[in-house]
């Protein structure tokens, strides 16, 4: 499948059916257009199974309550909708898209608790994130813009609206030629890159940044689970900006990123190593398992 994304042949399910790729639209006063009241999952599908499928449904239910919304399909269904849609598309590898939003109805200001709730799931074929990063070290830039303190934002809400300035600051990155942004926290804080989570290693450790202002991928759980069961010690801390030069070895994980190693941020370089390379290939038996 190729070409532009609202324009394609496939079928995508919405709201319990699905439809032709080019009827999949909404009306111009879809109430999560205007005020980003919208959740979504990005999963991938290996050889017909999608990795860690209910753990990521069950998270897009938690992003439409912590957003103060309902979604009208259950788990189940859900878990459903997207073998459906994978099959309606002869999909056995793909990238799973699930999106749920307020649409457009009786309300059309800040609240909107009388306009429906809406479900969508897409699929499509998509390889690596970061091209050939995974061999040669991806390149990110430096984000002036910082993720903000959990008391302004939901931040375990994988939410359409928290993402506004990771947009931002990944078409700054491409700008100067890098393929991400390293996003510091509102305190300062080394936090996430605009779609992925950071782990770095220093003398034979792993250190990755407390998410208590940032997404708690599910990638990065599952890569913190192999790392402990491979008798490495992974400590979860906060990380200054200054600690970037001491550290050894970096990656990205993330669904769309799985495992990649990461070349350099800014002005600071990493080695593309033995544990991060080693990682990497073990995600990728794990997930085509």
């Amino acid at each position: 499948m190729a070409g532009a994304y609202d324009d394609r042949d496939g079928k995508i399910w919405m709201d319990g059916k699905l439809i032709e790729w080019r009827d999949a639209n909404v009306h111009i006063l879809t109430h999560a257009m205007h005020y980003a009241s919208s959740v979504f999952e990005g999963e991938r599908c290996y050889s017909g199974k999608i990795f860690k499928s209910r753990q990521h449904t069950e998270r897009l239910h938690t992003s439409a309550n912590l957003i103060d919304f309902e979604i009208p399909f259950s788990v189940d269904e859900i878990e459903a909708a997207k073998m459906a849609t994978l099959k309606a598309n002869g999909l056995t590898n793909a990238y799973v898209r699930p999106l749920a939003w307020r649409g457009s109805g009786e309300d059309m200001g800040v609240a909107a608790k009388r306009n429906p709730v809406h479900l969508a799931i897409a699929v499509w074929e998509w390889g690596n994130y970061y091209g050939d990063a995974k061999t040669k070290g991806a390149k990110l830039d430096i984000a002036k813009w910082k993720r903000p303190s959990p008391e302004c934002a939901p931040s375990q809400a994988k939410a359409a609206g928290l993402y506004m300035i990771a947009t931002m600051s990944k078409h700054a990155a491409e700008a100067k030629g890098c393929s991400d942004a390293l996003m510091f926290d509102y305190r300062g804080y080394v936090a996430e890159a605009t779609g992925a989570n950071m782990f770095f290693v220093k003398n034979g450790e792993v250190h990755t940044p407390t998410p208590d202002a940032f997404l708690n991928g599910i990638t990065r759980q599952t890569v913190i689970d192999m790392l402990r069961e491979k008798g490495i010690n992974v400590i979860e801390r906060h990380i200054m900006a200054e600690e970037l030069e001491g550290f050894e070895q970096c990656w990205l994980t993330g669904t769309a990123a799985e495992v990649t190693p990461v070349g350099r941020i800014g002005d600071y370089n990493f080695e593309v190593g033995a544990m991060a390379l080693d990682i990497s290939a073990s995600y990728e038996k794990l997930v085509r398992a």
